[in-house]
């Protein structure tokens, strides 16, 4: 993995060093074979560095809990346009997340919308997940009609886990309760806890709701 990192780190000076192989071997007639090597590495390695930039790395950063270095390989991407469709959808929503992380809200936002604006067919719809991540960016603005409506829609859109299918109801729940549609509020939250979500912070969340909204009209 380090050799892995190295290389993408460095693709750029790696590049540099295969042309210059391959032009001296050019120039002194060494070997026809390594001119080729070389030139065909280069390019190969240029076309990784426009279409995958050092998003693997980014991931791997993000995985191990570092967020400091997720965003400091992430700005080493000059031209994200040129990402491939897939990787350039996951830039803008890893993009959204950090910039979340540090409550720069507007960026997190203008981020995600990008990444919904990204679409591939390769890796399926991430549409929802968009959405999800919009309606809490915009919850936390104190946008709660937009973000309600993108609520709405990220679930119509489809959402791929349980976790954060569950996290969309009880949001839902809890909009739908302040607005004094306690009915409606009481169906999202049964819908939320029959998925039985497992990580702390939801189970925490419906076992507070559960008290709260079993005393509510409707």
């Amino acid at each position: 993995m380090k050799v892995l990192r190295f290389y993408i780190l460095y693709r750029l000076p790696i590049i540099a060093i295969l042309i210059a192989i391959g032009l001296w071997s050019q120039l002194t007639h060494w070997d026809t074979a390594t001119v080729w090597i070389c030139y065909i590495l280069a390019g190969i390695s240029l076309l990784l560095y426009f279409m995958m930039g050092t998003m693997r790395i980014v991931q791997e950063a993000i995985t191990d809990g570092d967020p400091e270095l997720a965003m400091k390989y992430i700005k080493q991407i000059k031209f994200p346009r040129l990402l491939f469709k897939p990787i350039r959808s996951a830039y803008y929503m890893i993009q959204s997340n950090l910039f979340l992380a540090i409550d720069d809200l507007g960026a997190a936002e203008n981020n995600i919308r990008k990444s919904l604006k990204t679409k591939s067919k390769i890796v399926g719809d991430v549409e929802g997940t968009n959405l999800m991540q919009l309606a809490f960016i915009q919850l936390k603005k104190g946008e709660t009609k937009e973000a309600r409506a993108n609520l709405q829609a990220a679930i119509k859109a489809g959402i791929p886990d349980k976790e954060s299918l569950a996290a969309c109801y009880l949001q839902l729940s809890s909009i739908e309760i302040q607005r004094k549609q306690n009915k409606v509020g009481k169906e999202y939250f049964r819908k939320a806890k029959a998925l039985k979500p497992k990580s702390e912070e939801l189970v925490k969340q419906i076992q507070q709701m559960d008290k709260h909204i079993s005393r509510l009209p409707g």
